[in-house]
């Protein structure tokens, strides 16, 4: 079963920090690259960070390089989103789904978790 349960957002200040967290199935976890998606009010999901399946390479959006961090915990079958510097137009709601450069997410997503970034 599919499954991805995301956690750790909130309401922070610009300039602050958040982890989140986000625990996948393990079918889903021990094989496939693994990927931060966002999705803001009135635009489309993106793609935020991901890290390979081994957990050797990750890439980042340019809009967020320098500022977040992708990790992964094969132990756990989590996947975690350091973030720090934020910005106001950083405020979304995240996911957690399959995901690289070349590779989709999969077709079931979970509740996300919001991320305000607000004074």
């Amino acid at each position: 079963q599919v499954q991805f349960v995301e956690s750790g957002g909130g309401l922070v200040q610009p300039g602050g920090s958040l982890r989140l967290s986000c625990a996948a199935s393990r079918s889903i976890f021990s094989i496939y690259p693994m990927a931060w998606y966002r999705q803001a009010p009135g635009k489309q999901r993106e793609l935020v960070a991901a890290i390979t399946t081994g957990g050797g390479t990750t890439t980042y959006a340019d809009s967020v390089k320098g500022r977040f961090t992708i990790s992964r915990d094969k132990a756990k079958n989590t996947v975690y989103l350091q973030m720090s510097s934020l910005k106001p137009e950083d405020t979304a709601v995240y996911y957690c789904n399959r995901g690289f450069t070349s590779i989709g997410a999969l077709g079931y997503w979970g509740q996300g978790t919001q991320v305000t970034v607000s004074s």
